[in-house]
């Protein structure tokens, strides 16, 4: 069957990462005119000294959520917009792509998610069906994970500025099985899409994305030629 809808896996906007400049106006501008059918909203959700805090973690959320928000009413119903974050826990500075909770998963699980390692969060995540997919794991200052500890590896990562050594992230995920994402590490207005999944089918729901991951019925966009055809 032929992979024809496209989804963006690795996005971020100035709403809610305080590393983008871009909008959500020009995030919908530019995936409508490369064809994108779908956009995962994955910004940056880091440890904080506040996190123990109920009131502050409430408002962490919910900061998260009014760009998500946000991004779906720019789109009008013109593009699926699906909400992920890039978790960084207190441990080191790796990033992680998650996929498939929800705001009632978070408030429940208070803050203390983002203060132990990412082992103790898959123990927690995976029982509730949450994919945490390990992002640009080979990039300067990484720190390298126990693949046990992940569901997924970022295998192409089309962030310009950063060298994320694709082919090795790539070697690693096929030499332990795992699932293997793309994504354009969207940030700013000169970033243009150049990762994703195709699918046969469009991306409407988290659950559905994740199904989807877990699947393998898709394929990888990798680069600029790939996003725009």
């Amino acid at each position: 069957m032929e992979h024809t809808y496209k989804t963006e896996l690795h996005c971020h906007s100035k709403d809610a990462s305080g590393c983008s400049s871009e909008s959500a106006e020009g995030i919908c501008e530019k995936y409508l005119r490369y064809g994108y059918t779908t956009v995962c909203l994955t910004n940056h959700f880091v440890a904080e000294d506040t996190d123990a805090d109920p009131e502050k973690w409430a408002a962490k959320i919910e900061h998260q959520y009014a760009a998500w928000e946000k991004l779906k009413a720019c789109a009008a119903g013109r593009l699926h917009i699906l909400m992920g974050m890039e978790f960084r826990f207190s441990r080191n500075v790796n990033d992680y792509l998650v996929f498939g909770f929800d705001r009632a998963w978070l408030y429940s699980h208070t803050g203390s998610i983002l203060h132990g390692s990412v082992r103790d969060f898959t123990r927690l995540a995976r029982p509730d069906g949450i994919l945490t997919i390990h992002a640009h794991p080979f990039r300067v200052n990484m720190t390298v994970t126990d693949p046990a500890d992940v569901d997924g590896i970022e295998v192409f990562n089309g962030h310009p500025g950063h060298n994320s050594h694709n082919d090795v992230a790539e070697a690693w995920a096929k030499a332990a099985g795992k699932i293997m994402t793309s994504g354009t590490d969207h940030h700013n207005p000169d970033h243009m899409p150049r990762g994703g999944i195709r699918t046969a089918e469009p991306i409407t729901s988290e659950s559905q994305l994740v199904d989807v991951l877990r699947s393998g019925a898709y394929s990888l966009i990798r680069g600029d030629a790939d996003a725009e055809a």
